[in-house]
């Protein structure tokens, strides 16, 4: 049975917003401490956001490579345990001022000084499995410890303004530029194997623990990624590796300028003729790492929105025909049944809406979207059905008790009269009930929520750039009462998964 044909419940919390004392969550004791916490309260699903490394605005979604690990998640304290770091190499560093607020800053160059030391360490004592993490990696790790190496010498500068030789990647260029950078190409390495080291670890306690990992996966790449440069034949790039057109979202009610992400488009004749053989492999690498893939924008397979390279603003794009089910249909051929959730919010087409059920995943239900005054919203609970995911919110909404204080007053209204309750401050426990007890199978409710925590806990505010992806919790948050009062409401409604032995 596909785990999410069972009536379960989670919670939506990412790595970077854990406890700890240096800068960022990490995958260290902090990561394993909320795995019982998870347990304590009766949760079968623990989701994230991607872990890739981040570059410019720290955006998840926006990551060098597909397929690397945020080395940010890399924990100081167990390399300490392993002998590759001492505590005097990090416990003076400056990690920025409030620890419930990633400084970015901060945590980039305390991790660079720290990781040179840890890879002078390595050098003099390089781990028994090293070698083989690189052969089992090597069909990206090639080209995304080069990409980063060579992006390096170039002072971070996007790889389009390299020189035309490895910009283009000229077999003579590529080989002076790996002699050139191999230390730097060995560091990269070096952060990825201890990312995967531990992230193995990581993810073995949380599964011992009765609770799946539930991944995301962002449809599209970052237009400065090793993906785009050392795979351009997979984009809609132009001779000068530029793209041609790009991602976004056309204008709205709430933008009139649309949303312009910038992201390269698929070249999507080339991966049918390819038999979607990267996505494939995308997805059998996704699924080492996390039990549930939640894929971002779905509604992009069917078609997509592309604007011209070079607009400032997303007014003259122009929707593309995308592979539609002939990608679902080729990856359930060779890959079969896949636990995925597809992110169909926003307004969606008959197509759309077709190719949804053609494939047989769960769609998302926000409850912050569900009340309209006019009762026609499809997010209300009534509307649900069982194959599908509710959430409280996700990490684009304000939190509940944020939306209380910016929503207009008519939803207001019209949330109390639908849940029942005489003032508004009942409304966040109201909201988590309703998720809890609605037909959906599968239940997330972000942490913030369960907190009741104000707009300064927001994870993301889309279309703006600066303060986003830096919450976190602080130890002193992981109380009893919200672990007992979480469990009650996940046996009340019949979501308390099976308990490990």
């Amino acid at each position: 049975m596909n785990t999410l044909d069972e009536r379960r419940s989670g919670v939506l919390l990412h790595i970077s917003s854990l406890p700890g004392s240096t800068g960022i969550g990490t995958l260290g004791r902090y990561a394993f401490r909320f795995a019982d916490y998870l347990e304590q309260a009766g949760q079968s699903y623990w989701q994230i956001l991607p872990c890739g490394p981040t570059g410019y605005g720290d955006s998840p979604y926006q990551s060098f490579s597909t397929f690397a690990g945020n080395p940010y998640f890399i924990d100081p304290e167990k390399l300490c345990e392993e002998g590759y770091l001492s505590k005097k190499d990090y416990m003076g560093t400056d990690w920025g001022g409030n620890p419930s607020c990633v400084d970015y800053g901060a945590v980039y160059s305390g991790r660079k000084k720290l990781f040179r030391i840890l890879h002078e360490n390595f050098r003099r004592r390089i781990p028994d499995g090293y070698s083989q993490f690189c052969a089992d990696n090597a069909f990206w790790l090639e080209d995304y410890s080069l990409f980063m190496a060579v992006k390096d010498a170039h002072n971070g500068e996007s790889f389009s303004t390299w020189e035309p030789d490895i910009l283009c990647r000229k077999p003579e260029a590529l080989a002076e530029w790996r002699e050139r950078t191999a230390d730097s190409i060995e560091y990269y390495k070096m952060l990825q194997y201890f990312f995967r080291k531990q992230w193995n670890e990581f993810k073995e306690y949380v599964n011992s623990k009765g609770i799946k990992l539930i991944g995301d996966i962002p449809i599209y790449v970052s237009a400065d990624s090793a993906d785009a440069w050392a795979s351009p034949e997979l984009f809609m790039l132009d001779s000068n590796m530029l793209p041609e057109v790009v991602a976004g979202c056309p204008p709205d009610a709430f933008s009139e300028d649309g949303q312009l992400w910038g992201n390269p488009v698929y070249n999507w004749s080339h991966h049918k003729a390819t038999d979607f053989r990267w996505w494939k492999k995308r997805l059998e690498m996704s699924l080492r790492n996390y039990d549930v893939l939640r894929i971002d924008h779905f509604r992009g397979f069917d078609s997509f929105y592309a604007i011209p390279y070079g607009d400032t603003t997303a007014r003259n794009g122009k929707w593309l025909e995308g592979p539609g089910t002939a990608l679902f249909d080729s990856i359930k051929k060779d890959m079969g049944t896949l636990p995925l959730i597809a992110e169909d919010l926003g307004y969606l087409t008959d197509s759309v809406k077709k190719m949804l059920s053609d494939t047989g995943f769960p769609g998302m239900k926000v409850l912050q979207f569900a009340f309209s005054p006019d009762g026609k919203s499809d997010y209300l609970p009534y509307r649900y059905t069982r194959n599908s995911v509710v959430y409280t919110g996700t990490h684009d909404n304000d939190t509940i008790s944020g939306w209380l204080k910016s929503a207009p007053e008519e939803e207001i209204s019209y949330a109390m009269r639908y849940l029942g309750v005489s003032r508004p401050e009942q409304l966040r426990t109201a909201m988590l009930r309703a998720a809890m007890s609605s037909i959906s199978n599968t239940c997330i409710v972000t942490m913030q929520d369960i907190l009741g925590l104000d707009s300064s806990a927001r994870m993301n505010s889309p279309s703006t750039l600066g303060m986003n992806w830096r919450w976190r919790t602080v130890r002193t948050q992981f109380r009893e009462k919200d672990i007992l009062r979480l469990r009650e409401l996940t046996e009340l409604y019949g979501r308390l998964g099976a308990q490990p032995e």
